[in-house]
Formats: structure tokens, C-alpha cells, sequence
């Protein structure tokens, strides 16, 4: 099996797997227990704080930790429409369901919601965000990298626009962190996600980084944990692990960002080669370095990836829901044709593929698309 679908999941380093499986066997105790041995555990805790701190370039008391990337968007947009008074947020028609649908959830609380779509080569207008806004607007929250296409959203320029408008903005970097450098003072966000599962931790476990000043409501209630944001009894071993991932990460993303791209890059230059009319899904340049949507004419996705399932793991650009294909909302969003986003496959990269691997990989999709293009005909 050649893994080209490291954005949906990554394999644990070793690294990685080895703090964890020590914590696991040492660190059992309750971080909140006062003897030596909850002690020990609470340090874990907080030296993996350091560490995702030290990922984005921000205080360790600003990380909070949460069982991953859905829950830390959901307390991040919940969070903070529910301290205040309902209002008006501004959000994208590219997210991930973690922000789309808690948002949708707000709208049947009385809040209203505006989904701004994106360009043809999927990047958002900071324009349009900036058009968006009205003077009862809460909160805004858009996306670093789409995790379908891999296109890089202008941040930078949005957070600029909050800024100054004085108005919360949050950032869902599940899919760049490990893969691109991100700070969060650099990108101008108040509060920013964190998934351990997208760059070689383990799943279960992520983060939430929220500037020091922001106040949020909890979303779900108990005890004082994370400082009462986020209760319930620590998972130790996850967090240790995820400490020592954003260890790794900054480390080495760049050296993997060079990585991944070579390989990226000669797994489309090949395909596009071999195979007629195949197209990249989003901007050529500005995209993550190891992510490509790609439409394959004449071909549609759910049999192709049927067809190599045994041999190459990837994405179809579209979701199969009870029997029915529905074209994927993000390709949609960007203007492409439902019958084209039908036809489109996501195929990610990751630290461990090698160019053997991608011209193997090559070969079993190139034999997939003509045998379907026969049948077809």
C-alpha cells in the first residue's frame, strides 16, 4: 500500500509513539492528584505546552487542550458568540464541518451567518471579508489551508482586517501546522487550532491557542481542568505525545515542506504526462507543498479510488452519502462543475513517501483511469 492521503491522517513517528507508549506506562497518575506521582504526570502536561507553544510562537498559558480539531473549533466559535450578546459571524464556504456546522448551530440560536465563497482558484477575497462585516459582528473565523485542496488562505491580510475592526478572528490550522510554518502573531489571530493526527501525532488529542485577554463561555461543564474551558481528566499520554510532534515540527517543516513538495510535484508532471485532460484543483503556487486536488476527466472518483484501494491510499474530492454522490461543497464553492468535482481526486504526500513510491503510485492510477475510460466508452 503507497499512503497518499496524509491530510486526512498521518502515521505516528516513532519518535512520537515512544513518548507516548512511556507515558502510557509511567505517567498513569491524575494531573491533579498532589502527590508525587499526579506530580509527574502534571509536568507531562505542561512540558508539552511549552511545546505547542513554541510551534506558533506564543505563552504556554494561551494553549488549552482539547481531544482535537473539532472540539478546539467548536469552543473557539461557540466559545465566544455565546459570552456576549447574538450578532452576526463571518465565516467561509470552504471550511471543515467543525467550523461549518457549529456555526449553523449558532444560527438557530438567533445568531446570523454569512459564508463567503471563494475565487475560482480557491483562495478567499480578504475584500469580500472585509465586505462581510457589519457593526453587530461577533466573531470571524477562516480556515489557514483548505484541507481538500490545499490552497493557502490570506490570513495575514483577513487578521489585519479584524484587527482593526476590532472583532475576534480564529484560524482552523489543522492542516498546516507541521507542513508550513504558521505563528500566530505573524498570521494576526486571536485564537487557532491545533490536530495532533495531521503531522505525525497520534489522534485524539489537539489544541487551542486563545490570546490572553479573550474570554470564552465553556461548551461543556465540570470540574477546573484547562483552566475550566475545557473539563475533564487529562489525557497524558496524548498530550505528551502531541508535545513532542510540535517538538519535531519545528525542527523539521522545512526540511519536510522541500520533501513533499519534490514528490508532489513529480506525482502530478507524471500524471499529467500520461493522463489527458487532468487538471489541478486551485491556485498552482499558493498551496500547501504536499496537497493536489486534481480532476480527471471521463472518470468518476468513487470507481477509481475502488479500483486502486488495494494498492494506493487517497481521497475522493467528493463525499458518497447513503448511496448518493454529492459533489464536494469546497470544489463546488470554487465555481467547478459538479460533474468535475465527481471527478476529482485528492492525493496527499507525506515525510516518509519516497520517489519509488510516487512513480509506482503513478503507474496504478494511470492503469485505473484507462481500464475506466474503456468501460465508459
Amino acid at each position: 500500500m503507497i499512503y497518499l492521503d496524509h491530510n486526512a491522517s498521518t502515521p505516528v513517528d516513532p519518535e512520537v509513539a515512544d513518548v507516548v507508549y512511556a507515558a502510557l506506562k509511567l505517567n498513569f497518575g491524575n494531573p491533579s492528584s498532589s502527590h508525587d506521582i499526579g506530580l509527574k504526570a502534571k509536568e507531562a502536561i505542561e512540558k508539552a505546552r511549552e511545546e505547542v507553544a513554541d510551534l506558533i510562537g506564543v505563552a504556554s498559558e494561551e494553549i488549552f487542550f482539547t481531544s482535537g480539531g473539532t472540539e478546539s473549533n467548536n469552543i473557539a466559535i461557540r466559545g465566544i458568540a455565546e459570552s456576549g450578546k447574538r450578532g452576526h459571524i463571518v465565516s467561509t464556504a470552504i471550511e471543515h464541518p467543525s467550523v461549518t456546522n457549529p456555526c449553523l448551530h449558532l444560527r438557530e440560536k438567533g445568531f446570523e451567518v454569512s459564508f463567503v465563497t471563494a475565487c475560482g482558484d480557491g483562495r478567499v477575497d480578504p475584500g469580500d471579508i472585509k465586505k462581510a462585516l457589519r457593526k453587530d459582528t461577533v466573531f470571524i473565523t477562516v480556515m489557514h489551508a483548505n484541507n481538500e485542496t490545499g490552497v493557502i488562505q490570506p490570513v495575514e491580510e483577513i487578521g489585519l482586517i479584524a484587527r482593526e475592526a476590532g472583532i475576534p478572528f480564529h484560524t482552523d490550522a489543522a492542516q498546516t501546522l507541521g507542513k508550513v510554518p504558521a505563528s500566530a502573531e505573524r498570521l494576526n489571530v486571536d485564537m487557532l487550532t491545533v490536530v495532533s493526527h495531521k503531522f505525525y501525532g497520534p489522534k485524539g488529542i489537539g489544541a487551542l491557542y486563545i490570546r490572553k485577554g479573550l474570554t470564552l463561555k465553556p461548551v461543556i461543564f465540570g470540574a477546573g481542568h484547562e483552566k475550566g474551558l475545557r473539563p475533564g481528566t487529562e489525557n497524558v499520554p496524548a498530550i505528551a505525545g502531541l508535545g513532542k510532534t510540535c517538538q519535531m515540527a519545528r525542527l523539521y517543516t522545512k526540511e519536510r515542506a522541500a520533501h513533499t513538495k519534490k514528490l508532489s510535484d513529480l506525482l502530478f508532471a507524471s500524471l499529467k504526462y500520461k493522463v489527458d485532460g487532468i487538471r489541478l484543483n486551485g491556485h498552482a503556487t499558493l498551496r500547501l507543498p504536499n496537497t493536489l486536488s486534481v480532476f480527471i476527466p471521463g472518470v468518476d472518483a468513487t470507481d477509481l479510488l475502488e479500483k486502486i484501494r488495494h494498492r494506493v491510499a487517497a481521497t475522493a474530492g467528493s463525499a458518497c452519502h447513503s448511496g448518493l454522490k454529492r459533489p464536494s461543497p469546497v470544489l463546488t464553492a470554487m465555481g467547478i462543475p459538479e460533474a468535475d468535482a465527481l471527478s476529482s481526486i485528492r492525493l496527499s504526500t507525506g515525510k516518509d513517501n519516497t520517489e519509488e513510491e510516487i512513480r509506482e503510485a503513478v503507474s496504478v492510477i494511470v492503469d485505473a483511469v484507462k481500464e475506466l475510460r474503456r468501460e465508459s466508452s
